[in-house]
């Protein structure tokens, strides 16, 4: 699978990262136990993608953490006069790549519980999302449509 486009920028986007975009880009960024939240705007053209790596921290380095990372993604687009009612949210990652036990949920299953529950809390549902599981993710987010392609990982390619 390839989701290399020529005509358009490209971004890798490492974790604890975002990218935030008014102009066509692809963004890439492969997953395991971090979540990947994404925001559209269909009218304006505008996008976000999250990298983050814990569900909840200090406030030193937003973009570490799930729950930071979706505020801070809100107040961007509030700023521009986009309110939540208009996003298109989706959600991804939160592999349990090291054997949590449902009596002991790894960091991957603690992400996407964080990810849903500040989601809910600001009103917004996911469209679409993918997590779980023990396979990382290859991420190809389309800023200009909202599109997002999913390669699943075997553990070797999550590995490199």
């Amino acid at each position: 699978m390839t989701a290399r486009h020529p005509k358009l920028p490209h971004v890798y986007l490492k974790p604890g990262e975002f990218h935030f975009a008014t102009k066509p880009t692809v963004v890439t960024t492969v997953l395991g136990s971090c979540v990947s939240v994404t925001m559209f705007d269909l009218f304006s053209r505008t996008a976000a993608i999250c990298h983050a790596l814990l569900p909840d921290g200090p406030r030193d380095d937003v973009f570490r953490y799930v729950d930071s990372s979706i505020i801070r993604m809100l107040e961007m687009f509030m700023s521009r006069g986009i309110t939540p009612r208009q996003l298109q949210v989706k959600l991804f990652g939160g592999s349990d790549m090291l054997g949590a036990t449902a009596s002991r949920p790894g960091v991957g299953s603690r992400n996407v519980d964080i990810a849903r529950q500040v989601l809910a809390a600001e009103g917004l549902e996911v469209a679409a999302a993918d997590v779980g599981g023990t396979r990382g993710r290859k991420l190809f987010f389309y800023t200009h449509t909202g599109e997002v392609l999913l390669k699943r990982l075997n553990r070797t390619e999550a590995d490199s």
